[in-house]
């Protein structure tokens, strides 16, 4: 029996800023010409053999005069996101329809500004090891920095929370902003996340040796690794409206499981995938052909593609078409759900199914229909998948108002 569907929310406003593009006209026309933004490793002072996607423009980004004890690259990338698509400007008028106390901000992320603390490092005392008087951990590193600063940036006062789940952060700071509405406890919700390039995840991943020498290929046959990119992406979520343009993108439902299976490795069947992918159908009350595309985690590791392979084949079978959007902007990390949300929106809305960049041959053991040329369709809804370390897992529906 199909559960009953809950009550869709309308995304009125939203934006991203990635390496294939700041603000939704670029990034539409990057995924239209299947553009990846990926490129050889010149950040910081990094000495690895991958391939990065770094957002331009982050370094030259000024934070407000009020605002500058906030400054480092994590709410600098997190600025210039906020100014794109008139997004900040969306917020505020929302601010003054429903007041600044019923507006909630819920941002995902996984490293926060870690990489101020990895500059001031280098310039701590020699003679006692004191870090400099000037770094400000609370403004910069800590994880709920960047909620902060928005917050004070656009003068919301709701309730606000950071959410760091590994990669599925920012997926799941969309359902926490869902429930919060539905909670009655707000009438609408900035929801996103942000991740910035750091040192310390780039030697981690390396570390892992889960890093590709070139461009990551998700599930190509000689995938390699992931690549790591950098993005922030934003979305304004509220209750749906009298009356809506056909093209209006709601987010349907949100699905969450933890598998716990392993700290850095996905279950090998794909279990907690699967678990929250069914969870996103049955909040929405959809059966699996509803749904007409999959943004597949797809990081283009050799166990993650197996694994997210067999949970959606368990449940689509190997009609529904999918492809991963991260062979163009890498893999964004805590900002992965977020930016991928807004990829979603804007394929809604522009009648694409992106196909997946960089994968030349399909791994035929990956029993699904992974599209690797772009397909123009209208979609009538779409399934989002974030699946992070630790087992947390989170799929997102999307669709249409027409």
């Amino acid at each position: 029996m199909t559960a009953r569907p809950t009550t869709p929310l309308f995304l009125s406003s939203f934006t991203a800023a990635s390496c294939i593009g700041r603000g939704s006209q670029e990034t539409l026309a990057s995924l239209r010409a299947q553009r990846s933004g990926l490129r050889a490793c010149d950040f910081e002072t990094v000495d690895l053999h991958t391939y990065v996607g770094i957002v331009d423009g982050v370094d030259a980004t000024a934070l407000p005069a009020e605002l500058r004890s906030f400054d480092c690259r994590h709410n600098r990338l997190a600025e210039l996101a906020l100014r794109e698509d008139g997004f900040d400007a969306a917020v505020l008028r929302a601010t003054r329809r429903f007041g600044r106390q019923r507006v909630g901000v819920f941002l995902g992320t996984s490293t926060s500004g870690i990489l101020q603390t990895e500059i001031a490092y280098r310039r701590r005392d020699p003679a006692t090891g004191a870090l400099p008087e000037e770094f400000d951990y609370r403004a910069t590193h800590n994880s709920f920095s960047v909620v902060d600063y928005v917050r004070r940036r656009l003068g919301l006062e709701g309730p606000a929370a950071a959410v760091s789940a590994a990669c599925a952060s920012s997926a799941k700071a969309f359902a926490m902003g869902r429930r919060m509405i539905r909670s009655g406890l707000i009438d609408a919700a900035l929801v996103g996340g942000v991740d910035s390039l750091c040192l310390t995840t780039l030697y981690g991943f390396h570390s892992l040796q889960l890093l590709a020498p070139g461009p990551c290929r998700p599930f190509d046959a000689a995938r390699d690794g992931l690549s790591i990119g950098e993005a922030a992406a934003f979305a304004l979520i509220e209750r749906v409206p009298a009356s809506l343009d056909r093209d209006a993108v709601l987010f349907l439902g949100a699905g969450e499981s933890s598998d716990a299976h392993h700290m850095s490795a996905p279950h090998p069947e794909g279990r907690g995938a699967r678990s929250a992918m069914q969870a996103a159908l049955d909040e929405t009350g959809a059966v699996a052909a509803a749904i007409d595309y999959i943004n597949l985690h797809g990081t283009g590791t050799s166990s993650n593609d197996r694994a997210e392979s067999y949970a959606v084949a368990a449940i689509f079978g190997s009609t529904v078409p999918c492809s991963s959007t991260k062979g163009a902007t890498g893999h964004t990390l805590g900002a992965a759900g977020a930016l991928e949300a807004v990829i979603g929106a804007l394929c809604l809305r522009d009648g694409l199914l992106p196909g997946g960049a960089r994968t030349a041959n399909l791994d035929p053991e990956l029993k699904v229909n992974y599209i690797s040329a772009n397909r123009p369709m209208r979609a009538a809804r779409i399934l989002s998948n974030s699946f992070g370390f630790g087992g947390a897992n989170c799929s997102l529906i999307f669709g249409t108002a027409g």
